[in-house]
């Protein structure tokens, strides 16, 4: 892979001035929840996000949506300076895009559209559902080493993804992880206990279905790389996996298809959801 493939581009709309708007709204936040006394998991636990997130806004990398802006207006008391700002904000979404290495952009483009994306991870937590510390410490660790403004920068577009989750209507999504990815303590145990809760945030919300598959299992339909089914908006299923750092973008109806019934096998395999939360909460308390 080439330097230039290698190097992150900007942060999200750094690229056409828009994250000014968004960095400046971000030092609002913190001044604001400071002064009253919040952390960012006490004020997220009041607004229904996780400190991730409420980090990632307050550093400007990730877009408020215009209905945090009037809960976090309510609950810091900001009289009406939050809601203000909101017609600038979604202005600035407007034109806000998140720039990928160019081997990536195809499919990053796609599944910002998707009505529908089901994923399996056989080796680390999906980039969709990480928390910010797990994301560093995915790139940290990266061979050949990374410089520490190139994994800045790659945790802040990997955490502006996640807006996919806020969209209305909401898009389908279900999830299929590998219970050993689960034990693997990426970034040390807190950083382990922290992304467990991610996944059963996300697990919980009506529009997501998160399974387990467990590593007892004696067959086994997939013992290979993990892969992604996505519909864009308007288009047909396509399948994504990497191996390596090399990417591949499928669209031939036959290899997704075959993928599709692949994952239909391991998901009937898996835990269902509500014993793949209950395993993931045992696993927090050390049962």
């Amino acid at each position: 892979m080439t330097e230039e493939s290698e190097r992150r581009p900007e942060t999200p709309a750094e690229e056409n001035g828009s994250a000014a708007v968004f960095a400046v709204l971000g030092k609002q936040l913190k001044l604001m929840r400071e002064r009253a006394g919040l952390n960012q998991r006490e004020f997220g636990q009041l607004v229904g996000y996780g400190p991730d997130q409420i980090s990632a806004m307050e550093r400007g990398v990730r877009t408020p949506r215009p209905e945090f802006l009037r809960r976090a207006d309510e609950i810091l008391g900001a009289n009406g300076m939050f809601i203000a700002v909101i017609p600038e904000v979604e202005e600035a979404m407007t034109r806000a895009r998140t720039r990928h290495p160019e081997w990536y952009r195809g499919y990053a483009a796609l599944e910002a559209q998707a009505v529908s994306l089901h994923d399996y991870s056989t080796m680390g937590v999906l980039g969709l559902l990480q928390t910010e510390d797990y994301a560093r410490a995915v790139f940290t660790q990266r061979h050949p080493p990374l410089d520490e403004e190139t994994i800045e920068k790659r945790v802040a577009d990997r955490l502006s993804r996640q807006q996919i989750f806020e969209q209305w209507p909401p898009p389908e999504f279900s999830f299929v992880i590998e219970q050993a990815v689960l034990e693997r303590p990426i970034g040390g145990p807190k950083v382990l206990k922290d992304q467990l809760r991610q996944l059963l945030r996300i697990g919980r919300r009506r529009n997501v279905q998160l399974q387990v598959m467990p590593t007892g299992r004696h067959e086994h339909p997939c013992l290979d790389n993990g892969f992604t089914l996505l519909i864009p908006k308007g288009k047909e299923q396509v399948a994504y996996m990497e191996s390596q750092g090399y990417p591949k973008l499928i669209s031939d109806r036959e290899e997704v298809r075959v993928l599709a019934a692949r994952y239909g096998i391991i998901r009937a395999q898996a835990l269902n959801p509500h014993e793949s939360l209950d395993l993931i909460e045992k696993m927090l308390d050390g049962r």
